[in-house]
């Protein structure tokens, strides 16, 4: 293990006791302040905005307090982007009992990623998957709806997909959502973002963005002449969804970018591969 960092007093339910969230708390601290982990000059931070380390740190806590991670489990990344989530994953995964896989579109971030973090942390892979996508990678070999992720059977005790269903259609979100429920070992957790737009939320002023109705039915768009920059769909869709790829919706927490208080931006929900 790469910090001095212990939850073994936790239960696999998102609930830290005092002690436990303490501690989560301080290493998050540590590794916003922390000049000597892996970070892209300000330019190559290809995907997001914001502070680098910052937001890491952030989803980092949100991994744990609502997706239950603990750091012996094994992690799969869909698109990683350029390592924002990895690098404090470095600082909490057991390096002797964990080990994460990372998978993008972009070369450019996985490049860069091999290069400045399985460098130094071996039990940290990432990979390629070209996939098609009409923003991040058009020309892709591979179409989404038909995604199949190079890796085996019940392989991961946690998935993440941050900012990944807010850029693509339905039929996408389905193929990743039988591709995770494939890779899932039973019990095992997915933790995915998403804008679910319930009544009133586009009507709210403070809503960032201020979604419009799209063309397909139950969509939302951020920019209708970008579709999928920022994509939305009625509650229930996505749910329905990982419940038809054989996953059970364990929590649903709303996010502020539609004016609400909370302590993340996109909806945070957690699904669970049947034991």
């Amino acid at each position: 293990m790469n910090a001095q960092f212990d939850l073994t007093s936790a239960s696999r339910a998102p609930n830290l006791d005092p002690g436990a969230d303490a501690i989560l708390q301080n290493l998050m601290e540590q590794i916003t302040q922390d000049d000597s982990l892996p970070a892209p000059s300000p330019e190559n931070v290809f995907v997001g905005d914001g502070d680098y380390r910052a937001i890491g740190a952030e989803y980092l806590g949100h991994f744990v307090r609502l997706g239950g991670l603990q750091p012996s489990e094994s992690v799969l990344d869909i698109g990683c982007g350029i390592g924002r989530m990895a690098v404090p994953l470095t600082q909490y995964l057991d390096s002797e009992k964990a080990f994460y896989e990372g998978v993008d579109p972009v070369n450019a971030g996985i490049e860069w990623c091999v290069q400045n973090i399985t460098s130094s942390y071996p039990n940290f892979r990432f990979c390629r998957v070209d996939v098609a996508h009409e923003l991040y990678n058009p020309g892709g070999a591979i179409a989404g709806h038909e995604i199949v992720l190079p890796f085996s059977d019940a392989k991961f005790d946690f998935v993440t997909m941050v900012s990944v269903a807010t850029h693509l259609p339905e039929t996408e979100i389905s193929a990743y959502a039988r591709e995770v429920m494939r890779l899932l070992r039973p019990g095992g957790r997915l933790f995915l973002t998403a804008f679910v737009v319930a009544a009133g939320d586009p009507d709210r002023k403070t809503a960032r963005p201020r979604f419009t109705r799209g063309k397909t039915p139950g969509t939302w768009y951020g920019d209708p002449l970008a579709p999928l920059g920022a994509i939305g769909f009625d509650a229930g869709i996505i749910e329905d969804i990982l419940k038809k790829a054989g996953l059970q919706i364990r929590r649903l927490s709303l996010g502020h970018w539609r004016g609400i208080e909370s302590n993340h931006y996109q909806d945070v929900i957690i699904a669970v591969k049947p034991e």
